[in-house]
């Protein structure tokens, strides 16, 4: 059967964050991760669902993009679907063409995970006239053994306290706009059934820093 594009509705919400669980591998370039759907959940389950897209076959998700603004579409790809050159197609049209609903017209940027089907990707935009953008840097740090604590005290933020957590992001991004409504929003959302906010404490009780940790 042919490749179907669709835009979720707020509770198809649950089988993509599965599907994205399912895709996290160490071995795998680094990808889509359900804590970006997470941490976009702070506008809203409805407007996530918007925010949306998947590429499917037969019923099963082949690739999902997430439109972190309207000009920027984050993709990731099923890890058995990099050879898939229908896939490949598909995509390259939906998003170079605006009447598709992908990206609008006018300067967009794709981000998609290296290897496979996402280098051809990149390769035939490329081709098509689009400019390569600095790539991610991602960090990884093995947790089988202990770690070492910081220095500083760490508190796990209870929605009582999430006022404390919205005003570090604040103070450390302009133009942030995570207010505690949008935190409550964001700790309402499936992905954060297991995630955690923390927040660091100097010795004088100021809060210093802030975090959200997600678990795939």
């Amino acid at each position: 059967m042919a490749i179907a594009r669709s835009e979720p509705r707020a509770d198809g919400l649950g089988e993509i964050v599965g599907v994205l669980r399912e895709w996290q591998h160490e071995e795998t370039p680094f990808r889509l991760h359900p804590g970006d759907l997470g941490w976009f959940w702070r506008f809203g389950a409805e407007a996530t669902a918007a925010a949306v897209r998947t590429w499917s076959r037969n019923g099963r998700i082949l690739a999902v993009g997430l439109l972190d603004h309207p000009g920027l579409l984050r993709l990731t790809i099923a890890p058995d679907a990099h050879r898939d050159e229908e896939l490949a197609r598909r995509l390259f049209r939906d998003v170079t063409e605006p009447e598709h609903g992908v990206l609008p017209e006018g300067r967009v940027s794709v981000e998609a995970p290296g290897g496979g089907l996402a280098r051809d990707l990149r390769d035939s935009l490329s081709g098509d006239g689009w400019n390569v953008g600095e790539p991610w840097t991602p960090l990884r740090r093995d947790l089988t053994e202990p770690v070492n604590g910081p220095d500083v005290r760490i508190e796990v933020i209870r929605p009582e306290r999430a006022h404390i957590r919205t005003a570090v992001q604040r103070a450390s991004f302009d133009g942030s706009t995570f207010t505690d409504d949008r935190w409550h929003e964001m700790a309402a959302g499936l992905p954060y059934a297991d995630a955690r906010c923390l927040v660091a404490f100097d010795d004088h009780g100021d809060a210093v820093a802030a975090l959200t940790v997600w678990v795939a």
